[in-house]
């Protein structure tokens, strides 16, 4: 009789030391963990949404390439002419297929350190050499090691989160251009926060042939249906969407993207709000004092206390849930990422922090 094996004899060694990605459960808290707009639709856009939902055709696979949601991308988010875009289950499926396409024996994604950690995660899964280039201290782009490194390394993918996930910062416009120009390979800038930076590389990418840019309308208010999108030319779209897994982005995905951007300006009103928002929650914090806040351009605050775990699980304690990041890198120690709330919401995280320092 033939032995199975176990999962440790058969699973690679780089699966087994890695960790999955934790979402901590939330129901009954004041969420202020995952940079999502606290802004649901309005009543009114419920209902018709609700109507344009029971009409679509779930008996059926929907469009693999999502063309129709592709062409009014294109239109309502300025992409340039002449560019492809493609569409992922969320950025991380772009993210996945990206270093899916590009994993050469040998070759390197690089990316500033500390940043979104799927960037690391997936080019390990994927064979690639995972290199992150240290910020400064205040979490700035060292730009001088960033360019040493790329020119060393050579990377085949740079992913730049512009603004960076979980620091909030913008990289200086001229360092990113000078970064692309740089590199031999593919920089991916990832405009997830587009929207509260209100910066953006996408009118400039018929300037640079090695440039894409991904973003997510996840946070614009639809973090629930997963969908991202990367806008790129042509020869690197036709390339990464032979890795795309069939029927990636659902019927009601589609359908429900479709519907709301057609009423773009109604979520551009709230990220507006949330900006209003940000500034307010800014001057709070900073005047709480026991922490230090850093500059963001994204909906979100990430702060430095004197006891990261202490002060996280006080929150907690309250019924506010913010994301620790103490332990998960060693800039980031005794750091917590704050989304911007709702005015009320902020009212109470503000008043569990006073509790908690």
């Amino acid at each position: 009789m033939i032995m199975a094996k176990t999962p440790e004899q058969l699973i690679r060694r780089e699966v087994f030391d890695l960790h999955a990605y934790h979402v901590p459960l939330s129901d009954g808290m004041v969420k202020l963990d995952a940079m999502e707009n606290p802004y649901r639709l309005p009543p009114e856009m419920r209902a018709e949404l609700g109507a344009v939902l029971a009409e679509a055709e779930i008996n059926r696979y929907p469009d693999p390439t999502g063309r129709h949601l592709r062409n009014l991308l294109a239109e309502k988010m300025g992409i340039p002419e002449g560019m492809e875009v493609l569409l992922g289950n969320g950025s991380d499926d772009l993210i996945q297929m990206l270093t899916l396409a590009m994993a050469r024996p040998g070759s390197a994604v690089m990316f500033p350190d500390p940043t979104f950690v799927m960037y690391r995660m997936n080019a390990i899964l994927m064979g690639m050499k995972p290199i992150g280039v240290l910020t400064r201290d205040d979490f700035s782009l060292d730009i001088k090691a960033f360019l040493a490194a790329v020119q060393e390394h050579r990377p085949a993918l740079i992913f730049i989160a512009y603004p960076n996930n979980p620091t909030g910062v913008l990289y200086p416009e001229d360092e990113i251009a000078a970064i692309i120009r740089a590199a031999e390979g593919l920089v991916v800038l990832d405009e997830a926060y587009h929207v509260f930076a209100q910066h953006s590389f996408m009118p400039r990418l018929a300037e640079f042939p090695n440039l894409a840019v991904m973003r997510t309308v996840s946070k614009l208010g639809l973090a629930g249906i997963r969908l991202g999108y990367l806008a790129a030319r042509p020869e690197w779209a036709v390339q990464f969407n032979k890795v795309r897994q069939a029927y990636n982005v659902s019927v009601l995905t589609q359908a429900a993207a479709t519907f709301v951007l057609g009423k773009l300006d109604v979520l551009e009103k709230q990220a507006a709000v949330i900006r209003t928002g940000r500034a307010g929650l800014k001057s709070a914090l900073e005047a709480l004092g026991g922490l230090v806040v850093y500059p963001t351009a994204a909906n979100f605050f990430l702060v430095r206390v004197a006891d990261g775990q202490r002060t996280f699980e006080s929150l907690k304690g309250q019924g506010v849930l913010v994301r620790s990041f103490h332990g998960a890198h060693p800039m980031l120690a005794n750091c917590l990422r704050i989304t911007v709330g709702t005015p009320e919401e902020n009212r109470i995280l503000l008043s569990a922090l006073r509790e908690a320092l």
